[in-house]
């Protein structure tokens, strides 16, 4: 096992110096600087390295992620920058691509905190209007036979299908933006936390009735913190689900944000920057993801993650 362990690190670095290699080479095709594009790979690097020493039971892992990386970037490179073999518009050089990053840094500094700001502000209202309006239907038996059969068919739509809609209505392409996310959030946070009040033990509710709480009391004393684990544990496919909502969104007519630099470069048949934008979304995907997993750990500390 040490073995196979030592062999998928030697196969990645292996990758990463004939990667570095063939950066250096002389190339027929013509780019950017390729100082941006081994800058990124040394963060990379840097990353495997970090993910190697913090998690040693996650080696094998690691590394064959980082191989796979390095082999696409090495392939990308030799079929574009070194054979010119491919289409000179539509897959430009690695090395213009991440060049991108660093002409662009602003832009797409202001792009992704303008998107964060609607991101946090749609997840937080439509978690929680999901959230209480589910705990007091869930509770009250005649509001839940009225409500959830609408959840039922309004939480399989995408709420993208209303962008068109909300945008018109918005006063503001980032209020709709909001709106959009909180649509989708909302109606699978409400039908959720309805399920989630009915499979409560009830035992826990016979116990609470005893001691004659009021639904007030129920709803925020009981049945809140027995739903919260799970509004926590679908956090990450919440956070997903909603920057896929806000870079459609943006798509639709704003002047700023991840979505909105992918959608104007592709306007102007930039594509090194639609792909640079592209990676820009995956990694804060990435980030988020990373965020949420840590927020599951401190929250939900006896489940396992």
């Amino acid at each position: 096992m040490i073995k196979k362990t030592r062999m998928s690190i030697v196969i990645s670095h292996l990758l990463l110096f004939a990667l570095i290699v063939t950066i250096l080479l002389p190339a027929q095709k013509a780019t950017e600087s390729y100082v941006s594009f081994l800058c990124a790979a040394a963060l990379m690097e840097g990353y495997y390295l970090y993910r190697l020493v913090r998690f040693p039971n996650k080696r094998d892992s690691a590394s064959d992620i980082i191989s796979i990386l390095w082999a696409l970037f090495l392939i990308w490179e030799i079929m574009v920058t070194k054979l010119n073999l491919c289409h000179p518009v539509l897959i430009p050089a690695p090395e213009n691509v991440f060049h991108a990053f660093r002409t662009d840094y602003l832009e797409i500094g202001v792009g992704i905190l303008s998107s964060m700001e609607i991101l946090l502000l749609g997840v937080l209202v439509g978690l929680a209007c999901g959230t209480l309006l589910g705990l007091i239907c869930g509770w009250h038996k005649r509001l839940k036979e009225v409500f959830y059969p609408i959840a039922n068919v309004l939480a399989p739509i995408p709420s993208v299908v209303f962008a068109p809609y909300v945008i018109a209505l918005m006063p503001s392409f980032r209020s709709a933006s909001v709106v959009v996310i909180i649509l989708g959030i909302f109606w699978p946070t409400f039908l959720k936390t309805i399920i989630s009040v009915e499979s409560i033990d009830k035992n826990i509710i016979d116990s609470a009735r005893s001691l004659e709480l009021k639904s007030f009391s129920m709803i925020f004393e009981i049945l809140l913190p027995y739903s919260i684990p799970g509004i926590v544990k679908g956090l990450r496919v919440t956070m997903t689900t909603a920057v896929m909502m806000l870079t459609f969104a943006e798509m639709m007519g704003s002047t700023v944000g991840m979505g909105y630099y992918i959608v104007n470069y592709n306007t102007y048949g930039n594509y090194t920057k639609v792909i640079a934008g592209i990676m820009v979304v995956a990694f804060v995907v990435t980030l988020l993801s990373a965020l949420v997993t840590w927020i599951q750990k401190k929250v939900v500390r006896w489940q396992s993650v």
